[in-house]
């Protein structure tokens, strides 16, 4: 990565980072100028492009960058250091909220990239962010013990149940043009307490 960038001031990567996931959560890729990310950031189009040669290396940055910082975060608030699902789901909430804070459209922008189409970029995301929502690729990470949950459980449509009902409140948080993380918090603090009277057994 041009090293110009990371030559910045801690602030102004910030900014930049900020401005390029504000721009890019809210547009297809397609539809998100450049010259908007740059206002974003508080620079010009030309000074941008001194940092990044084109769009799609900007945009490849920002999900690489999406990806690393998200994973750091999970591993600093020890979402690896439980089998408890819904201790994961908890710690992975404090993550999240803590990512919100520093980065309040990191998330949102996470998942349109999930979702873009665009030929131009769609492959290569995929291949940073594609198996993000796998079960297969996170049950051993998860470490899932199936015997604290009701009898005959599909481990494999919980997990899917639970992700996609995460996903779909912040996308419906997204389109609301703003959010409060510790609302946020609130908010899946209800669902995961919701989640264990459905599938754990009854002590």
């Amino acid at each position: 990565m041009n090293e110009k960038f990371f030559s910045l001031p801690e602030e102004k990567q910030l900014a930049i980072i900020n401005g390029g996931y504000r721009v890019f959560s809210r547009n297809s890729y397609k539809k998100s100028p450049v010259s908007e990310i740059a206002a974003e950031a508080g620079i010009s189009k030309s000074l941008l492009f001194h940092y990044f040669s084109n769009k799609k290396e900007l945009y490849l940055f920002l999900i690489k960058n999406a990806a690393d910082t998200t994973y750091k975060s999970l591993h600093e608030f020890g979402c690896n250091e439980s089998e408890d699902i819904f201790e994961i789901m908890h710690r992975g909430l404090k993550a999240k909220v803590s990512l919100m804070k520093k980065y309040p459209d990191l998330t949102f922008f996470t998942i349109k990239a999930y979702y873009e189409t665009d030929p131009e970029i769609c492959d290569d995301i995929q291949k940073i962010i594609g198996k993000v929502a796998s079960f297969d690729a996170n049950a051993k990470f998860l470490k899932i013990n199936s015997d604290k949950f009701i009898e005959g459980i599909d481990l494999k449509m919980m997990y899917m149940d639970m992700y996609l009902a995460s996903e779909g409140y912040l996308w419906e948080k997204s389109h609301q043009g703003s959010f409060n993380a510790d609302e946020v918090e609130k908010d899946f603090e209800k669902m995961i307490e919701f989640w264990k009277k459905i599938y754990l057994r009854k002590e």
